[in-house]
């Protein structure tokens, strides 16, 4: 199971590597293994999530995911983001800042730096709002921290507290982070104006994004439901029914959900892969081996149903991203060592892991007592 999930990624990795070294030499090999340990690091929590959307796609639409979705994935995100960030920012055609990026770069990545507020702004935002609307989710009935998951939730029967509590946090942010000392001059570059702006439209985009994933959310269900209507039907026919072609609209539009998101949690290894190398070969390659294994990963704790068995991973994958955003958000003035960045959201999830390894012990222990209700052990594996 784990070499039939795995084996494209093992692959990718061997020939990324071999890249890497006729590229570069041994130098090149180590900086392409480190940025695909980040990538991993980083990106996790997105597979944890990406898991819980996939789970409901047929075996056709995994494929496809882990096929065509990681080329897009790959060259997308992790080859062409980098170049479009410097062509925006330093208004120069895409050719342009190929070559710049080639021929030049230090200068590459001088602009980079330059855009990075814009970045941080908007790739935090929309992060940030995926973390909110988890914690303040009313209808969500299993939590992992009560203390806090259940006064929040609560406080989720408000209209729209989500977005005020992004909007205040992100006007913080504006006013306290966003005034950037220039590193090529003595004088201070008033970012807030950009800030504002960045954020502003990543709460957009995620706003636009969840509105269309719970459309077509909801058109998968009516699909799933017709799709069981005409099963019943065939059945008094004696005819068989396909269900492909059914649910194929609906999971089309759920991968191309998948897709936005990734490309959103994308934004913090492409920017720490800045840190380590301005060279986008190198990027491309170890992002790209790192963004295969999280596919791979998104695919097995789906087939393995892992995220039915530990019920509180998806909780520490939320807290990873809630502490991803105010990081980026905090990178705008600050710097922050990606070691730590990639560290928090792999403590988090495996501090999930554990409760939830607790929990179903808990819950077996007390089955095996004869009271098969679940409750005090819910109650006492919970933080």
């Amino acid at each position: 199971m784990v070499l039939k999930t795995f084996g494209w990624s093992f692959a990718v990795t061997a020939l990324g590597l071999v890249a890497a070294i006729f590229y570069g030499g041994w130098q090149a090999f180590g900086i392409v293994a480190i940025l695909s340990v980040l990538e991993i690091s980083l990106s996790f929590d997105n597979a944890v999530i990406n898991a819980g959307i996939l789970k409901k796609m047929n075996a056709f639409w995994q494929k496809i995911f882990l096929t065509v979705g990681i080329l897009i994935a790959v060259f997308g995100m992790r080859l062409v983001f980098p170049v479009v960030i410097v062509a925006v920012s330093a208004k120069l055609g895409p050719i342009e800042a190929i070559d710049l990026s080639f021929n030049d770069p230090d200068k590459y990545k001088e602009l980079v730096t330059d855009a990075h507020p814009s970045i941080a702004a908007f790739g935090g935002m929309f992060l940030l709002m995926i973390f909110l609307d988890f914690i303040f989710d009313e209808e969500r009935d299993i939590h992992w921290l009560r203390w806090i998951e259940r006064p929040l939730a609560k406080l989720g029967k408000v209209d729209m507290l989500s977005v005020c509590v992004a909007l205040i946090i992100l006007m913080i942010t504006a006013m306290t982070f966003a005034t950037q000392a220039h590193q090529h001059g003595g004088g201070h570059v008033d970012k807030s104006g950009t800030v504002m702006l960045s954020g502003i439209a990543g709460l957009i985009t995620y706003l636009v994004v969840g509105g269309l994933s719970g459309f077509f959310e909801g058109k998968l269900e009516e699909e799933e439901e017709r799709e069981h209507e005409a099963e019943e039907e065939a059945k008094k026919k004696g005819k068989p029914v396909t269900g492909v072609a059914l649910a194929g609209k609906a999971a089309f539009f759920l991968f191309l959900y998948l897709e936005v998101l990734d490309a959103s949690f994308s934004f913090d290894g492409v920017i720490g892969a800045f840190a380590i190398t301005n060279e986008i070969v190198l990027m491309a390659l170890g992002l790209g081996i790192g963004a295969m294994y999280v596919r791979s990963l998104t695919v097995y704790l789906v087939r393995e149903g892992t995220l039915d068995d530990y019920v509180y991973l998806e909780h520490g994958a939320h807290y990873a991203i809630g502490a991803l955003s105010i990081i980026l958000l905090i990178t705008i003035q600050h710097e922050i060592n990606e070691l730590i960045t990639g560290s928090v959201g792999v403590i988090l999830i495996a501090l999930s892991f554990w409760s939830s390894v607790k929990r179903n012990r808990a819950l077996a222990a007390e089955s095996g007592g004869g009271d098969g209700s679940g409750t005090k052990a819910e109650v006492s594996s919970g933080v």
